[in-house]
């Protein structure tokens, strides 16, 4: 459904971690042994990395077309709890979550705001404004 992994994660941001519409909500924590998500990825040389349990449960999880439709604002930002979820030994100083495409955003057909629309770059910045969503 998605093309974008990482524009899957900033929906699925809105609709887990902020509108709480989509449950359960994913902790990495919980599927580790022992539950210390930060020492499991160091521990196998992960850090700076999506963890491959997080990857594939985040690119296998559906969201039903009601539940996008929901989706008006997009927020971009380094602290996301999706980010934290997928890479626990993250700091945000790399491209790892960069966005490279719209092409997802017929997915989100009531998306009118896309905040810290900068992360973006001016090309996907000017697509968003081409099609009247505001780059916040």
């Amino acid at each position: 459904m998605f093309r974008d992994f990482n524009f899957k994660l900033v929906v699925v941001e809105k609709l887990m971690y902020q509108d709480e519409v989509l449950t359960p909500a994913f902790r990495f924590a919980d599927v580790v042994p022992g539950g210390d998500a930060w020492q499991y990825a160091y521990d196998r040389g992960l850090a700076y990395q999506v963890q491959p349990e997080a990857r594939a449960y985040f690119e296998a999880l559906e969201i039903s077309p009601e539940l996008l439709a929901t989706v008006d604002e997009l927020l971009l930002d380094g602290g996301l709890q999706v980010y934290q979820e997928c890479a626990p030994v993250w700091d945000g100083e790399d491209d790892l979550f960069d966005i490279t495409s719209l092409a997802d955003l017929a997915l989100v057909p009531g998306l009118r705001r896309v905040v810290n629309s900068e992360f973006l770059g001016p090309e996907l910045r000017a697509e968003l404004t081409s099609r009247g969503i505001e780059a916040a």
